[in-house]
């Protein structure tokens, strides 16, 4: 607000102008700001905006307020789907009351804020997380019974919110929610996709990708910003001049210009009042609608930038098969970044406070290499917008941001056309060529006449094209860099970058195993289990603390606790089993032990494997009497995840499976001692339904491949067994629940280099 009152000529005063502000109000401007109101409007505010209660009946009186106004419908025409809707917009309301007061807290003590730049953010469904982080829902269901739903029905008609794929995505999530219950002061900042990564349906046992229309209704947990618009650039020309004091300077001039609209996603943590922020990025064009062009009959002309520039942000990993997808890919990457940046430097320069001061207000970290391009556009931002030297933004560069790599595979590491970032984006590739001149430098220095090293520590790799080397970039401008498991860390360490252990040592190299957060993982998709550890460890600290659930060892041979275990998983594998009838027609047997490998298909990963196990064990039952088949263990392998549109083996991986499901699921001669299902577009709800069922989990890629893996945490922290190879997070889990509770074989990491040079 400001001038909110001007004084008349009797002496009185009137209502002035008020204006947005897009960072939110000081400690000082607040002062300020309350000064200027007078004390009635103050007494009303505090009157009117005092917190809504969080009994039945004002869940009631809210739901009702809800259907008639937001909805605009009635007791006679509501349905399933209304009634999600209009309890989801009740706890939003309560939602963001928390979320403007840490907001505006925030601001207020002005600390250091995380920022956290994800492509991904795989949140599932948000009904029931802002539910019982919340605390409502109890009263929330005996509520909404007397109005005549029930909550289960409520919560299933909301669809999973089309921002992730695979574990990058749902590390980001859980990330989010643990800060948010710690209480820290931080913001993710990712993209809205119009149809995120896609649908997958199967027909003849191949998967079909289809569009994920997830937005097609009002998404109560956004909340669109449309006065919050980025200009963000791409193409043009580079431009150097001598500015007044006779320094030279370059100027990014012409080109196109697309907007950025933000939406926020508000994020309760548990048992606190903290709710923090994910700002979503929406494409527009500049100019929406050639009103001249239309008129002259060139329809589709008229709305060609519209279609354009929208496109950004319509797919999450667009298809890089061809070099148009490529170059959607990159403006995507730039696009969310330079939006990114725009805001958090707009953030840090409300507070007056001098450059120097930016890594001591700023922390962002690098969620893997998508983001990287935030470390040049930042040194951009300094050098050529802020007029600070070269050196001097460097030193705030670097010390602001931190890499997480997810990845020991090389050829996963992300790499770009030189010709094509000079052509979008042509004063980031000035900064790179210097930025690895002036690192280059440092090594020489450092470690003289090794050309070799400087070949392997290169930003830009010397080939035909050039290539700018992503994760180079992101090791060079970052103050660490972080793998996501022990082994991994250590790999890394030993592989990819062993080049630039030589030039920094190992102190900028560190592991952070990757984790989940147990409120989603237990507390929400599996409430009997739940139930029952709380009622055991009499309480539900820990939630927020696992190293309580040591205190269950001392009940194991508790009879009464033993059976409601046993009650929890079946009833966990009769609720999977229904999901298996109704999404694949197959029906499973709830008493059968479920042996279940989901998760993004990839070779690495081995379904391929897993399915080859399979035909094996068929055949072995085959040639079984039907005496000898009545001793075998009933079976249901379970198989889920997607393949990249574009990746033609997993694809295949994925039919054969179907059609081995296809044999031995009509095969009455083994008598229901086998069944294996596909169930079809896996994700954070199905994994919700799934997760808590299974007897044995797969995790059995290759050593040394899989960066950490958190599916095998969610499956353990579930009561389930592991049946994985000695990778990723699988060691660090089996440190913790020794040897006899998981099953662990197949060669170690340092075996397979040789082995694969063998077979060949």
């Amino acid at each position: 607000m400001s001038n909110a009152n001007v004084a008349e000529a009797d002496g009185t005063t009137k209502p002035g102008h008020h204006k947005r502000t897009y960072t939110g109000v000081g400690k000082k401007e607040l002062k300020k700001e309350i000064a200027k109101l007078p004390k009635e409007t103050l007494a009303l505010w505090e009157k009117y905006g005092a917190d809504e209660s969080d009994d039945k009946e004002s869940f009631q009186k809210s739901f009702i307020r809800h259907v008639t106004t937001t909805l605009a419908r009635s007791i006679y025409n509501i349905d399933n789907f209304s009634a999600y809707q209009a309890t989801a917009h009740s706890v939003r309301d309560r939602l963001i009351k928390r979320w403007n007061e840490t907001q505006q807290t925030h601001t207020e003590v002005d600390s250091k804020r995380v920022y956290y730049l994800s492509l991904e953010f795989l949140l599932g469904r948000s009904l029931d997380n802002a539910l019982l982080n919340l605390g409502l829902k109890d009263n929330y269901g005996g509520g909404i019974k007397e109005l005549g739903f029930t909550m289960e029905d409520v919560l299933e008609q909301e669809v999973d919110a089309a921002l992730g794929n695979g574990g990058l995505g749902r590390l980001a999530a859980c990330y989010m929610d643990s800060l948010a219950t710690m209480d820290y002061p931080a913001w993710g900042y990712g993209l809205r996709y119009t149809y995120g990564i896609f649908q997958q349906r199967l027909k003849d046992g191949y998967q079909i990708e289809f569009p994920d229309y997830w937005l097609n209704f009002d998404n109560p947990w956004e909340l669109p910003r449309l006065d919050v618009v980025v200009d963000v650039q791409f193409c043009g020309s580079v431009n150097r001049y001598t500015d007044e004091e006779g320094h030279e300077r370059y100027a990014w001039e012409g080109g196109d210009t697309l907007q950025a609209i933000a939406y926020d996603v508000p994020i309760p943590g548990y048992g606190t009042k903290n709710c923090i922020n994910i700002r979503l990025w929406s494409s527009k064009p500049k100019r929406q609608f050639d009103l001249t062009r239309f008129n002259e009959g060139q329809y589709e002309q008229a709305v060609y930038e519209q279609m354009q520039a929208e496109n950004i942000t319509a797919v999450l990993y667009p298809n890089d098969n061809h070099m148009v997808g490529k170059e959607l890919r990159l403006k995507q990457q730039y696009f969310w970044v330079a939006a990114s940046l725009f805001d958090i430097v707009r953030r840090f320069k409300k507070s007056e406070k001098p450059w120097s001061n930016f890594p001591l207000q700023v922390a962002i970290q690098l969620n893997d290499t998508h983001p990287t391009l935030a470390i040049v556009e930042l040194q951009r931002i300094l050098v050529d917008l802020e007029g600070i030297g070269w050196d001097e933004a460097w030193a705030i560069v670097t010390q602001t941001f931190a890499f997480t790599n997810h990845t020991i595979l090389p050829e996963a590491m992300e790499r770009w056309p030189v010709p094509m970032i000079q052509y979008l984006l042509p004063r980031h590739m000035q900064i790179i060529f210097d930025i690895n001149l002036f690192f280059l430098q440092k090594v020489e220095k450092a470690i003289p006449n090794n050309r070799d090293l400087l070949a392997k520590l290169s930003i830009i790799e010397e080939s035909t094209p050039q290539f700018v080397r992503m994760a180079h970039l992101a090791i060079v401008g970052s103050h660490r860099v972080n793998g996501v498991a022990a082994l991994h860390s250590e790999l890394i360490k030993q592989t990819i970058f062993k080049d630039f252990i030589q030039f920094y040592g190992e102190s900028k190299f560190e592991n952070k195993t990757n984790g989940i957060t147990p409120r989603r993982w237990l507390h929400q998709a599996n409430p009997k289990l739940s139930e029952l550890i709380t009622e055991t460890l009499g309480s539900k600290n820990w939630l927020k603390n696992l190293d309580l659930l040591k205190g269950l060892k001392s009940h194991v041979n508790n009879k009464d606790f033993r059976k409601r275990w046993v009650a929890a998983k079946l009833s966990n594998k009769v609720r999977l089993a229904d999901y298996i009838q109704k999404a694949t027609g197959v029906t499973v047997n709830s008493n059968a032990l479920f042996d279940v490998q989901v998760k993004r298909i990839h070779e690495y990963k081995r379904q391929f494997m897993n399915i080859l196990g399979v035909i094996h064990r068929y055949n072995t039952l085959k040639k079984m009497t039907s005496e000898e088949r009545a001793c075998v263990v009933h079976r249901v392998v379970i198989f889920g995840g997607k393949a990249a549109p574009g990746y033609y083996i997993a694809k295949l991986v994925i039919k054969l499976i179907n059609s081995v499901a296809e044999v031995v699921n009509n095969d009455n001669s083994i008598e229901d001692s086998l069944k294996v299902v596909f169930i079809p577009d896996y994700n954070v709800s199905v994994a919700e339904i799934i997760i808590p069922a299974s007897d044995i989990s797969q995790h059995i890629s290759t050593a040394g491949t899989e960066a950490s893996g958190t599916s095998n945490m969610k499956f353990v922290l579930n009561g389930g067994l592991i049946l994985g190879t000695v990778d990723g997070a699988n060691i660090e889990i089996c440190e913790e629940i020794g040897d006899d509770n998981i099953f662990m074989f197949g060669n170690l990491a340092h075996q397979v280099d040789d082995l694969r040079h063998a077979h060949r």
